[in-house]
């Protein structure tokens, strides 16, 4: 409990955990062929939208729109993944500058990542988030203050 303002009103602090999501999850939560994984990834995109704790990076939102218009199981239009995009750009999301393109590097080096992964880690660290959706890491990993959770 914290004390606002004069009057000593009693307030609540309300944390939101911010949650990075990478491009997969984003994915498999619209890619309808993709089976189980498509009813997580959807119910875990939900909630994420509900609770508005969700991040990304225009990384994901670019691999986002080649996947899910080229190699998911059951594509969705143009027209389609622009309307998601222009949704999405609510979330704010992290863009990669010199420096986490730097950070990305030595990120690779130390963790042996593929350099597109350690910019989904350095994104998620920018962001905030202290939990990162993917099925590319190891599900527990962690990255400083970023825990890598798998959700399928």
């Amino acid at each position: 409990m914290i004390w606002i303002g004069k009057n000593l009103q009693a307030a609540t602090i309300c944390t939101i955990v911010k949650v990075f999501v990478d491009t997969n999850v984003l994915v498999y939560a619209y890619d309808r062929g993709a089976g189980s994984k498509h009813e997580r990834a959807l119910s875990v995109v939900e909630k994420l939208w509900i609770d508005g704790s969700g991040v990304l990076s225009t990384q994901v939102l670019q691999e986002f729109y080649v996947n899910v218009r080229r190699k998911a199981h059951k594509p969705i239009s143009h027209k389609q993944a622009r309307a998601l995009i222009a949704d999405y750009l609510s979330w704010d999301p992290i863009v990669n500058d010199g420096a986490t393109l730097l950070e990305a590097i030595d990120l690779e080096q130390r963790y042996k990542l593929s350099f597109w992964d350690s910019l989904i880690v350095v994104a998620a660290q920018k962001s905030g988030a202290t939990v990162l959706l993917t099925e590319d890491l190891n599900d527990g990993q962690k990255f400083g203050s970023i825990q890598v959770q798998n959700p399928f």
